[in-house]
């Protein structure tokens, strides 16, 4: 679909785009080639599309793959793919939330694979929210700003390293992003966006009671960033664990959480999950 047609549908429809619902779309046909591309579809994939608006990505999405769930929120796009694509027996459309959706139900998403360009107000809980579901996606292909790509891409140390590189790290691997720039959408964000692709890990790195020990012990740390983590953790943890814990780790006292590696937020949940002696009664 170009950018002419684009234009052209939505004066047809009468659509008017809100802002609020963060809707731009993407036009340009090599960059949504680059994200199929991206997502290594076979046959009998089965795809999650959110937010796909006037279908440009959806109409390539289902020449390759056996499945296509869509996830849109405007009532007035839904019935214009339902027009759009009415004859297509492999696309079932949706209209709802997708951030609520996600939350609503403990769907299976293991035998699926994420590509869309997501809305960039719930970019982030979006991914979070399919990253911990029982069952992940094998691999997310997404598009959205250009700074939560370099986030989800981030190495410990640096600037862009916090919460969401962490909760999306502990379950995939992140395999590159490419830039995509704002006149490749209509209408034309203030910002650039990028596509990254993130593969689900052959195994996962803690159990699900263990995940949600990590979730708890990265938000805490991350809390107040320029604060110590020990001193942070200390309003979820016995002190006296702690030391023992960053010791054994050999983690200084004094570190915050943007130094610590991925693997040793996974060391430190391992450790801190496991039970603890009853505390010894006052003499």
């Amino acid at each position: 679909m170009k950018l002419s047609e684009m234009k052209e549908q939505l004066a047809a429809g009468g659509i008017r785009l809100t802002k609020s619902l963060g809707q731009t779309f993407l036009h340009d046909g090599n960059q949504l080639r680059r994200i199929v591309k991206a997502a290594q579809l076979r046959p009998g994939d089965r795809v999650l599309e959110i937010g796909p608006g006037l279908g440009p990505l959806t109409e390539l999405l289902l020449r390759e793959a056996a499945e296509v769930f869509a996830i849109e929120k405007d009532q007035r796009l839904v019935e214009f793919l339902e027009q759009r694509f009415g004859p297509a027996t492999n696309l079932t459309l949706l209209q709802a939330d997708a951030l609520k959706y996600l939350q609503s139900q403990s769907r299976d998403w293991s035998g699926w694979k994420l590509v869309a360009n997501l809305p960039y107000s719930v970019a982030s809980p979006i991914l979070i929210e399919l990253a911990q579901a029982n069952g992940c996606p094998e691999r997310l292909v997404a598009t959205l700003q250009i700074e939560v790509a370099q986030r989800l891409t981030a190495i410990p140390g640096s600037n862009d390293s916090g919460i969401l590189s962490l909760l999306i790290q502990l379950r995939y691997q992140p395999k590159g992003w490419f830039k995509i720039p704002a006149t490749c959408f209509f209408p034309q964000p203030d910002i650039d966006s990028a596509c990254v692709t993130l593969l689900r890990r052959p195994e996962p790195l803690l159990t699900r009671e263990q995940a949600e020990t990590f979730t708890k012990l990265v938000k805490r740390s991350f809390s107040q960033r320029r604060k110590m983590m020990l001193k942070l953790l200390k309003e979820d943890w016995p002190l006296e664990i702690l030391l023992e814990t960053f010791e054994r780790l050999q983690l200084s006292r004094q570190v915050r959480a943007e130094a610590v590696t991925l693997d040793q937020f996974v060391q430190l949940t391992k450790m801190l999950d496991l039970p603890q002696p009853p505390a010894k009664p006052e003499a």
